[in-house]
């Protein structure tokens, strides 16, 4: 199993990488957009790769639903070592890639940036309506993490993932003294273009000397 991307390179030197995960039933394109919105003087090297799996009812998915917040183990061991693997051959060193995605790619994200240990750990973490998911033999890491970036967004009406679970994550990851920008919108299960600036400052901080 290997990942296929997108891939939008940095003008000039490249000073890190930005990685989006899409959400259940999408693809890579979904979220190239971003790249820029979040990197908008691409400074850094944009990838958003694919899911790996054709479920239905269509498109890419990164494992089988197995209920929230219990993604289908079968399918999602797979995944998660491929995803490793890709993310560890990167031109970019992990430390200097910020992990981020939408639903199913932000659970993604929380099991890749935290379950891997603190030696394996992404710049910044960016999960935007998910969880933080509970599959047997994944232990997410929260050791270390005093000032280490997470972004947290997600919609109060969102009947597909249930807010509460961002709340959930929240309270696991605050008491670390990780750097973490939280916010909740009256949205449904959609990204708010407003938390984005907010979140740019957040990759900044993380990667760019200027910040």
């Amino acid at each position: 199993m290997t990942l296929q991307a997108l891939e939008r390179p940095a003008e000039g030197q490249t000073e890190g990488a930005l990685v989006l995960l899409h959400g259940r039933g999408a693809d890579e394109r979904d979220l190239f957009p971003l790249l820029d919105a979040l990197d908008p003087e691409r400074r850094l090297l944009g990838l958003t790769p694919r899911g790996p799996l054709s479920l239905p009812p269509g498109g890419a998915h990164w494992y089988a639903l197995g209920g929230i917040p219990t993604p289908d183990p079968a399918t999602f061991w797979p995944t998660f070592e491929a995803a490793s693997t890709w993310l560890d051959n990167l031109p970019v060193p992990l430390e200097r890639t910020v992990l981020g995605g939408f639903s199913q790619g932000a659970v993604l994200s929380w099991a890749l940036g935290l379950g891997r240990g603190a030696a394996k750990r992404p710049a910044a973490i960016v999960a935007l309506s998910g969880f933080m998911p509970r599959v047997e033999g994944l232990e997410l890491d929260l050791s270390a993490l005093e000032g280490y970036p997470i972004a947290i967004g997600h919609g109060t009406f969102d009947d597909v993932i249930s807010v509460q679970f961002a709340r959930a994550a929240h309270q696991s990851v605050e008491p670390t003294g990780a750097d973490v920008l939280y916010r909740e919108y009256p949205l449904p299960h959609t990204i708010d273009p407003a938390f984005l600036p907010d979140v740019r400052e957040l990759i900044g901080k993380a990667l760019l000397p200027r910040y």
